[in-house]
């Protein structure tokens, strides 16, 4: 399983149309049969600033391939480009441990 942290500062748009368009994205992988079950989306949001935190896992490379292959996929993530003005920071990270 490979994990990637993407982070940004919400500079334009409104909050609420961006929530509708994350939840949007999240529904679109949820009903691909390809990715169902391979893809893992959480987004995290500062309470405090305007910080977000997107939270990706794929079970695998194949499943990594076939997400970016996606024209929603291509979409969002030129929208993320421009809700953050340009500023996304996309990092592999390595997950320890976790709660059941």
């Amino acid at each position: 399983m490979k994990h990637f942290m993407i982070r940004y500062e919400f500079k334009n748009g409104t909050t609420e149309a961006w929530h509708q368009e994350i939840g949007r994205f999240i529904k679109a992988i949820e009903g691909d049969p390809e990715l169902k079950g391979r893809i893992g989306y959480r987004v995290l949001k500062n309470r405090d600033d305007a910080s977000y935190f997107h939270l990706a896992s794929v079970t695998d490379e194949a499943a990594q391939k076939a997400l970016q292959s996606r024209d929603f996929f291509k979409a969002y993530q030129e929208m993320t480009r421009k809700v953050a003005g340009g500023e996304v920071t996309v990092a592999p990270i390595e997950w320890i441990d976790q709660t059941a």
